[in-house]
């Protein structure tokens, strides 16, 4: 069974809240911490046993400093099948809302991006398996634990993926700088999908093409592109906006 190391507060409980299996809580806090006092109570409940550990240990174990004095051994992460991310847009009283990556290789990023996708309630995020981040410790950690929270699958073509998900009756929409419309001339409140693309190049052409339209993100000061985690939030909580006026 593959198992990983998750650290970090947000992450660690999330963990513990979630479906994984998890095997040893590791601590270097102290009992007077009323954080680590809730993730020690969740622990318990679970019946996941607690080990006291040096910080220096706990260092060693993450592989970094920043693991806030608590690590959690657990089952390691199982992606979602796009199949399952349909199956809850059709569950939910809630018009889909679906991400996908094209090429996203920052871990940081990544997770920046599922705790935005998480915040705005998106049924699922999809990434493609090649050539691009993959959710690890780190984009556990970037997250603050929303992978916990939200549905990620794998995908071998991305291409082909969008055309999947257009038979089911969503609209793609691609953010792109040089794009004639801008995000807030879209109509964001029936079955969208919207695709973000890697640092630096985009949504690649084929994918591109793919997209039943494009858009861009009105700048107004001397930088000319956001960053992929900063586009996808800008982008997502536009549709929670028009969503939320439309109710």
């Amino acid at each position: 069974m593959k198992e990983e190391i998750i650290y970090g507060l947000n992450p660690v409980s999330e963990a513990l809240r979630g479906t994984r299996r998890a095997f040893e809580l590791f601590t270097a806090g102290t009992g007077t911490d009323r954080r680590l006092e809730k993730l020690l109570k969740l622990a318990a409940e679970k019946g996941v046993p607690v080990r006291k550990r040096e910080k220096s240990d706990l260092s060693r174990l993450c592989g970094t400093e920043h693991h806030q004095g608590v690590a959690l051994r657990v089952e390691g992460y199982s992606y979602a099948e796009l199949g399952d991310i349909l199956a809850l847009c059709r569950a939910s009283t809630e018009k889909g809302l679906l991400l996908v990556l094209d090429g996203v290789q920052d871990p940081h990023n990544l997770g920046a991006v599922i705790r935005s996708a998480a915040c705005a309630g998106v049924q699922g995020v999809i990434i493609p398996r090649d050539r691009a981040a993959r959710i690890t410790p780190t984009v556990e950690k970037a997250s603050a634990g929303a992978v916990e929270t939200v549905a990620v699958a794998q995908v071998v073509n991305v291409a082909q993926t969008l055309e999947e998900l257009k038979k089911e009756g969503f609209w793609i929409y691609g953010a792109a700088d040089d794009a004639g419309d801008d995000l807030y001339g879209l109509d964001l409140t029936g079955e969208v999908v919207l695709v973000i693309g890697g640092e630096g190049e985009g949504i690649r052409p084929l994918v591109r093409k793919k997209c039943d339209g494009l858009f861009s993100i009105p700048m107004r000061g001397g930088v000319s592109s956001l960053n992929a985690s900063v586009a996808a939030g800008v982008a997502l909580f536009e549709a929670v906006r028009q969503r939320t006026a439309k109710k």
